[in-house]
């Protein structure tokens, strides 16, 4: 309920949706942490609940599709965007899963959901 209100108040889309970004940066220059020097790229926000819906619907562990919503939301706080399709949503794409075969969870990961 509170990732449709999210969605509803900041898309304009009065439905739920897996995971919203809400970046801090414009361009490529991003806010810094005085503390450490490290870039804020923005917020995540993640439904658990779809997150589980989509594992079970996908055939893959809870810990893929939340690391796969988790990546591709980084991807959008870094000016990544599929929303119009065509080239850039295939390199967002190819980006998306390069990242989670480095986390060592390839598309055909067969862990299952006791293993998380």
């Amino acid at each position: 309920a509170a990732i449709k209100e999210l969605n509803a108040q900041y898309r304009g889309k009065d439905m739920p949706t897996d995971v919203l970004s809400f970046p801090l940066g414009e361009n490529g220059v991003y806010d810094k942490n005085e503390d450490t020097g490290a870039s804020l790229l923005g917020d995540i926000v993640i439904s658990m609940e779809k997150a589980m819906e989509q594992a079970e619907l996908y055939g893959h562990a809870l810990q893929r599709e939340v690391a796969f919503l988790t990546v591709h939301s980084m991807l959008h706080l870094l000016g990544y965007d599929h929303e119009a399709g065509g080239l850039e949503a295939v390199r967002m794409r190819e980006k998306e899963e390069a990242v989670l075969i480095q986390l060592g969870l390839p598309r055909t990961v067969s862990y299952t959901t006791d293993e998380i």
